[in-house]
C-alpha cells in the first residue's frame, strides 16, 4: 500500500500498477544478445517490465553454423560478421543501456571446435562476456519467454534455431520435461541421402522425442525465425489481413496447405512478397518438413506463433514473482496512460463508467476493455484527422502481449469509435472481418461510451458519474455527479444520443 491509503481492490480485478516498483524499474534498458546458429541479435528492452517495448531490435544473419557438420568449426565468414556485429552491440549498449549486456550462444557455438576461441575472441576485443548454453537450459529461456507473453499458459514450446531444435511443456506457469535435438534447417541441409535421407532422419529424432515429452495435445507454441517465416507464407497464402505473427494461429491442415504452397510457388517471388531474407527462405523448406513431423506426432488442439522466446526469457528470468504474474497488456497499457495521456489515471476513472454496459462479460472481455480506457488518450498530440487512424493501427500493430488478433481488432476498433462515430471510409475494412457482427457491435458500443466519458473529464479521483443500461427496458440513463452535471454540454449530449443509438436504446439524463 502506498500513500494514497488506497488498497489494491480499489483498481479492480487487475491489481495496482506494477510498472513504479523498484525491482520493475531495474528492469529498464535491458539489454541481451543472443548468438545463434543463424543470427546474432541484439534487443534493449524498456517500458512497462511485464510487456517491455522493444527499444533497440537489430539481427545480422551469419549463418555461424552453416557447414558446422561437415569441418566441426564455425563458418569463417559468419564468425568474422558475429565479431563486428557483436563489437557494434557492445558499443552501442554502453550509450543506451543502464546495465551491461547479458549475451547467450546456443547450438552452434556449443558444439564447434573453435567454439570456447570464439568466445574468447569476444571477449578480449569487445569485453563482452558470452555465456554458452546447453540445449535444455535454450529450451528453458524460450518456454519463459512464452510465458512472458501468454501468462498461466500450457502446452508444448517448440523452438527451432539453426543448428538444433528444442521442445519444452508448459503448464501453470511452470516449465515440465524439456529435450533437445539437431533438428535444425543448417544441420539438415547436412543429411547424406537427399530428402529420402533427411525424411527418415528427421522422423527418427522426432520418434525419440515423442517418447521422452510424452503425450502433448494442447497448444503449440512455436518460437524462431524459421517458423515465423512458414507463418508469414501461410498469411500470403492466405491473403490474410492482418501482418502480425505473434500470436497468429494456423493447425495441421494450414500446415499441409503451406508446404505444398511452398512447392508450387517460385521462393523468390515469394520472399519478396513475403519480406523474408534470401538466408531464411532457403531454410523455410527444411523447417516445414519438420513441422509436419511435429505436428503429426504431438496432435496440438492449435498452434500459435510466438514472437518471444530466448532474448524475452532471459528478461523473464529477472522478473520478481508478482511481477511475472501481472498481466503484460493491461501493464503496458497502464504504462503508456502514464507517460503520454494527459490525464494519468483517468482512464480506471473511464472503466467504472463504461463498465455497466458490459455487464455479464467475461475476464478476457473485461481486459480487452480495461486496456482501450487506459489507452483511449495517449494518441492526443496527432492531428485530430487522423487520430482514429492512429488509434486503431497502435493497437492493431504495437508490441502488446497477451493479444490475440481478433482481440487487437476489437481493441482498435473500440480506439477508433472513441475519435469517430463511423467506422465507413476508413483503410481497415478487411480487419473487420476477423470479428463477429456481435463484436463488432460491442466495439462500437465501448467506443462511444469512451467519447462520451472523456467529456466528463475531471480530475482522477472525481466520480463523473453513472451509466445504467437495461436491455430489456431498452432504455440508456446516464446520473451525473453535481461536479460533472455542467460538463454535460451540447457535444456530450449528442454524444450519449450516439450510444444510445448504438444500443438502440431510448435515452434518459439525470442528476444525484
Amino acid at each position: 500500500m502506498d500513500g494514497n491509503n488506497e488498497s489494491n481492490q480499489d483498481w479492480g480485478p487487475f491489481g495496482r500498477p506494477l510498472f513504479e516498483d523498484k525491482a520493475a524499474r531495474k528492469l529498464s534498458r535491458v539489454g541481451v544478445v543472443d548468438v545463434g546458429s543463424n543470427s546474432v541479435r541484439l534487443v534493449v528492452f524498456d517500458g512497462a517490465a511485464r510487456s517491455p517495448a522493444y527499444f533497440f531490435n537489430e539481427k545480422i544473419m551469419c549463418a555461424l553454423g552453416a557447414g558446422l557438420s561437415e569441418t566441426g568449426k564455425l563458418n569463417p565468414e559468419g564468425r568474422a560478421r558475429a565479431l563486428s556485429a557483436l563489437h557494434r552491440f557492445q558499443e552501442l549498449a554502453k550509450q543506451i543501456c543502464d546495465a551491461p549486456l547479458t549475451a547467450v550462444a546456443t547450438a552452434a557455438v556449443r558444439e564447434a571446435e573453435d567454439g570456447p576461441d570464439f568466445c574468447a575472441e569476444v571477449l578480449e576485443k569487445t569485453g563482452l562476456t558470452i555465456h554458452v548454453i546447453d540445449g535444455k537450459e535454450e529450451a528453458r529461456l524460450s518456454a519463459q519467454g512464452v510465458l512472458l507473453g501468454w501468462p498461466g499458459s500450457y502446452g508444448l514450446v517448440c523452438d527451432i534455431g539453426g543448428s538444433s531444435m528444442e521442445l519444452a511443456e508448459i503448464q501453470d506457469d511452470k516449465i515440465g520435461k524439456r529435450v533437445t535435438s539437431k533438428l535444425g534447417p543448417l544441420k539438415l541441409r547436412d543429411i547424406p541421402g537427399g530428402e529420402k535421407g533427411r525424411a527418415d532422419y528427421i522422423a527418427k529424432t522426432l520418434d525419440k522425442l515423442q517418447l521422452k515429452m510424452g503425450k502433448q495435445e494442447d497448444r503449440l507454441f512455436l518460437v524462431g525465425g524459421s517458423w515465423r517465416a512458414i507463418a508469414r507464407v501461410d498469411m500470403e497464402r492466405r491473403g490474410y489481413p492482418l501482418h502480425v505473427l505473434h500470436e497468429y494461429r494456423m493447425d495441421a491442415e494450414a500446415i499441409k496447405a503451406t508446404a505444398q504452397y511452398l512447392k508450387e510457388h517460385d521462393h523468390s517471388e515469394l520472399r519478396a512478397r513475403c519480406g523474408i531474407s534470401a538466408l531464411r527462405m532457403s531454410l523455410v523448406p527444411l523447417a516445414v518438413e519438420v513441422l509436419q513431423g511435429v505436428v503429426e506426432r504431438f496432435t496440438p488442439y492449435d498452434i500459435a506463433i510466438s514472437s518471444y522466446g530466448i532474448r524475452e526469457g532471459m528478461l523473464y528470468e529477472q522478473m520478481p514473482n508478482k511481477l511475472r504474474k501481472r498481466d503484460p497488456l493491461i501493464e503496458a497499457c497502464r504504462f503508456a496512460e502514464a507517460k503520454d495521456a494527459r490525464l494519468p489515471g483517468f482512464g480506471k476513472t473511464l472503466f467504472k463508467f463504461v463498465s455497466p454496459l458490459f455487464e455479464g462479460a467475461d475476464t478476457s472481455r473485461q481486459r480487452i476493455i480495461k486496456a482501450a480506457c487506459l489507452l483511449h488518450d495517449v494518441s492526443w498530440r496527432a492531428h485530430p484527422d487522423y487520430r482514429a487512424e492512429i488509434c486503431f493501427d497502435n493497437a492493431t500493430r504495437a508490441n502488446l502481449g497477451g493479444l490475440t488478433h481478433s482481440e487487437r481488432v476489437f481493441l482498435g476498433l473500440a480506439l477508433l469509435h472513441r475519435y469517430r462515430n463511423k467506422r465507413e471510409g476508413t483503410r481497415f475494412a478487411d480487419l473487420f472481418d476477423l470479428l463477429t457482427e456481435h463484436d463488432v457491435q460491442q466495439a462500437e458500443v465501448l467506443g462511444k461510451a469512451m467519447r462520451l466519458g472523456a467529456m466528463l473529464w475531471m480530475n482522477e479521483k472525481e466520480d463523473i458519474g453513472q451509466l445504467n443500461w437495461k436491455p430489456s427496458k431498452g432504455v440508456l440513463k446516464i446520473t451525473l455527479t453535481p461536479e460533472a452535471a455542467p460538463l454535460f454540454g451540447e457535444v456530450a449530449e449528442a454524444r450519449f444520443t450516439s450510444l444510445a443509438r448504438t444500443l438502440d436504446a431510448e435515452t434518459e439524463v439525470s442528476t444525484a
